[in-house]
């Protein structure tokens, strides 16, 4: 559990690996041993980890707001799991959700709607798989839908994801730049780890 915890932590992005506008939110990081449960309404809610997970952690960035602009918050999620298969079932698990929920309730007043997704595999010699959502945000404090994107990849026995949620005058294009930034930064960084333990 502690050699997982360390490896979670020494891949996950925090605000630099965004850009240089962005800072650590208040929580910074998810509460130790915390798992995200969507449940038969299409609620998320706060669960335990599963067995098949040795640790995970997310931690909460964003762009705050200024100029007229929204809080541009994104999020790096990285999770080992106990076997590659696992961390597998996870992402099909994921895909699942998102055509079973194409509408979810995140918390009290920030839901996404019209959630799309699409996996990519890439085959086992690869040991790397790909997993893509959109969607559109939708936040109480803000006027109008805005741009919703989950990155998700898989090498080895970790997956790592990060999300992107848009704000008011807030370009999608900014968002997705960060987001294709963080995920390679996260997708080096755990084949480094992963090298050095074998």
């Amino acid at each position: 559990m502690a050699d997982a915890k360390r490896l979670a932590l020494a891949i996950v992005a925090g605000p630099d690996d965004w850009g240089p506008d962005f800072v650590k939110r208040t929580p910074y990081l998810s509460a130790p041993g915390s798992w995200p449960v969507l449940d038969e309404n299409c609620e998320w809610e706060v669960g335990t980890l599963p067995r098949s997970v040795l640790y995970s952690v997310t931690a909460y960035s964003e762009i705050p707001a200024a100029g007229g602009k929204g809080p541009l918050r994104v999020a790096a999620t990285v999770t080992v799991h106990r076997t590659a298969t696992d961390a597998d079932w996870e992402m099909a698990e994921t895909l699942e959700e998102a055509l079973h929920c194409p509408d979810q309730q995140l918390r009290q007043g920030e839901r996404i709607t019209d959630l799309q997704s699409l996996g990519v595999p890439y085959g086992s010699d690869e040991n790397l798989d790909t997993l893509m959502e959109r969607g559109s945000y939708l936040n109480d404090a803000f006027r109008g839908p805005q741009a919703y994107s989950w990155y998700q990849l898989r090498i080895g026995q970790v997956s790592v994801a990060a999300v992107v949620k848009g704000a008011p005058g807030r370009t999608a294009a900014e968002g997705d730049d960060a987001q294709i930034r963080v995920s390679g930064a996260m997708q080096e960084r755990a084949k480094n780890q992963l090298g050095a333990q074998s």
